[in-house]
């Protein structure tokens, strides 16, 4: 092989090698931050055909209709503790802060948190919906229904 045909060749390994040295240092510098969408059910049941289940600690949005004498708020702090569900099991949700001012029981909101338990989120973000019929696609595809059904829960069970 002649000398110039050899320096064009490691000329290209090495750009080949640079970009996918580059591409795998992004995707393992983004892996903590993929937070993924789950309801109470599928927190709770598991997420895809394999049922698979967020692991504790793991970063994660979860969406559903916030149980109407659910709420808890400390006096003394900001923290709030709440119940969600869609049409399955309850997942309580812990949050230090100020609510939004659409926030209230029986509505649907996207909680943003760290799985601290199998069923409890501490939430460091809650979103409320801001109006009656916009929903995201997401969510209305998880919840479809319970707007008009009553949800079937027990206040008094620890869920």
């Amino acid at each position: 092989m002649n000398p110039r045909r050899k320096k064009r060749l490691f000329a290209v390994l090495a750009v080949i090698f640079g970009i996918g040295s580059a591409v795998g240092l992004t995707l393992y510098a983004l892996q903590e931050n993929i937070n993924l969408f789950y309801t109470p059910s599928e927190l709770i049941e598991g997420k895809g055909p394999d049922k698979e289940l967020p692991y504790i600690g793991q970063k994660l949005r979860i969406g559903g209709m916030v149980v109407p004498g659910s709420v808890n708020r400390e006096e003394t702090s900001l923290d709030v503790t709440f119940k969600l569900i869609d049409t399955g099991p309850m997942v309580t949700i812990k949050y230090h802060g100020i609510l939004p001012d659409l926030f209230r029981e029986g509505q649907g909101i996207v909680a943003q948190g760290t799985l601290v338990e199998p069923n409890v989120i501490e939430a460091f973000e809650v979103l409320a919906k801001h109006d009656e019929e916009y929903m995201p696609a997401e969510i209305a595809e998880a919840v479809k229904g319970i707007k008009h059904e009553k949800p079937k829960y027990n206040l008094n069970s620890e869920n």
